[in-house]
């Protein structure tokens, strides 16, 4: 068989699962490689690249995957009889296996933290012993449970990612439910997002449910509890502009959609197909969005300066405000692929006249700062 046919055959599986995988963790490669040795020490062709032997994972990783498996098959069972299973036991079955793996690698947990921050502690710590097989497992308890305290850390450690069988249905679960909030941070931290789930995130956040702004009220208490700690504590009064700006005139589904506007983890070429897949409403919606952030950087030009790539100032939500870069690119990529319907369409075509006033006001001032910048190490050589 061709390297080809084997490539073809193994990517044409039905099951991408970890579950019967030899080795579902990461492994600790530095005795494994210091153990490896050449087969034979004179090769008969100094020309092929010798074979080795002495291939042996060590005993703490032995007795980690050992663990993994047994938790596997008994959370498993557990979860294929729900009415005999509860959020109580999960939660002890799953601290009982964490503490087990923390023994093997000498207590990096210690004793004496809250019941609350306990399960957290563990999972930040040892989440990486986690194999894929088990976290869906966990992942699926938790939304029978609806532990959203173990799927937020699960989110935020980067123990999710957007690709796989771990996260299959995970943004659509979260959406089913409306909690926006974990929503937001599936697109702060989770690299990789499909593209079914970008656009469903879109969506959820242009055209919410009544149902769904129980959870968006927890975004936008978040954003009114960082923009009041920065308006007493942070110094830089251009970071308090930027705060007040997110904040002020967003009504509470726009809020969320700072975090996919913002986000490092939105492929540009999937967000232009999924801006393709919107309806006229929403994609009103999101012009008139946009148009929001861009009256705000005209008439708050001094903002535009502030970084945040050294770090977010002690005011976590920052990094989850667009800046002009990204509010322009989304416009962009908005009107490539809604160009007809933006200039054909009387209520768009107003919309888009509204903005190009402000657009040619940004890039005047642009000009004048580009101009000033110039003279400026005209006069400093």
């Amino acid at each position: 068989m061709s390297m080809l046919e084997l490539i073809t055959k193994a990517s044409s599986s039905s099951d991408h699962s970890t579950t019967n995988s030899q080795y579902p963790i990461g492994l600790n490669p530095d005795p494994i490689l210091l153990n490896l040795k050449p087969q034979t020490q004179q090769p008969t062709d100094p020309s092929i690249v010798q074979r080795v032997e002495g291939w042996k994972i060590s005993q703490t990783d032995s007795d980690i995957i050992e663990l993994n498996q047994t938790f596997n098959k008994t959370l498993k069972i557990k979860l294929k009889n729900p009415n005999s299973f509860s959020k109580s036991e999960f939660i002890t079955l799953l601290n009982s296996h964490l503490e087990k793996n923390n023994d093997k690698l000498g207590n990096l947990v210690v004793s004496g933290i809250s019941d609350e921050g306990y399960t957290k502690s563990l999972l930040e710590t040892l989440g990486f012993l986690i194999g894929d097989n088990v976290l869906g497992l966990i992942l699926e308890a938790c939304f029978k449970f609806e532990i959203w305290e173990i799927i937020e850390t699960l989110i935020v450690s980067g123990l999710v990612n957007g690709s796989g069988s771990v996260s299959d249905n995970l943004v659509r679960n979260l959406v089913e439910k409306n909690r926006a909030d974990l929503v937001c941070l599936c697109v702060k931290h989770v690299s990789n997002l499909e593209a079914s789930d970008m656009l469903l995130v879109l969506k959820f956040f242009l055209s919410p449910s009544k149902d769904a702004y129980s959870g968006m009220s927890v975004v936008r208490k978040e954003w009114e509890t960082q923009t009041v700690s920065a308006i007493e504590t942070v110094t830089d009064k251009s970071i308090k502009v930027l705060l007040m700006m997110a904040h002020d005139g967003f009504m509470t589904n726009e809020l969320c959609l700072h975090y996919l506007v913002a986000s490092a983890n939105v492929d540009d070429v999937m967000f232009l197909a999924c801006v393709g897949k919107l309806n006229g409403v929403e994609i009103m919606r999101f012009v008139r969005y946009l148009k929001k952030w861009l009256v705000k950087y005209q008439k708050f030009p001094q903002v535009g300066s502030v970084s945040k790539g050294s770090g977010t100032h002690g005011v976590k939500v920052l990094e989850s405000v667009p800046s002009l870069e990204h509010v322009t690119k989304c416009f962009g990529l908005v009107i490539d692929e809604h160009f007809t319907s933006l200039v054909m369409h009387p209520e768009f075509r107003e919309e888009v006249e509204s903005i190009e006033l402000v657009v040619n006001s940004l890039v005047a001032e642009a000009r004048l700062g580009y101009n000033l910048a110039n003279l400026c190490a005209g006069l400093n050589p």
